[in-house]
């Protein structure tokens, strides 16, 4: 079953600029920059949206300079995704058991 955290997650990474930034970052570590130019979402709505990311453990921070670098955090996303996969084996499991009505 899937704990609260793991909805958070979901909740986290349903908003399609969020989920755009962690597509951007499972390629590449980028500074906000660069997610500016990639995404084209002002500056300012960016860092509102990393920092949900940040706070939600998804990515990490490397300061370089004046900059701060993202970048995203694999085991994070691994651990979701074996998750679903567990939820799908379940499920594989569940269509052969069927409870009879009473």
């Amino acid at each position: 079953m899937m704990t609260s955290v793991d909805a958070d997650l979901i909740r986290v990474l349903a908003d399609p600029l969020r989920l755009q930034i962690v597509t951007l970052l499972a390629r590449e570590t980028l500074c906000t920059t660069h997610l500016v130019e990639e995404t084209g979402a002002k500056q300012t709505n960016l860092s509102n949206h990393l920092k949900v990311l940040r706070e939600a453990g998804l990515v990490d921070t490397e300061p370089c300079g004046r900059y701060v670098y993202y970048k995203l955090r694999p085991d994070v996303i691994a651990q979701l995704a074996g998750q679903f996969a567990d939820l799908a084996a379940s499920a594989r499991t569940a269509a052969e058991n069927k409870r009879a009505c009473p």
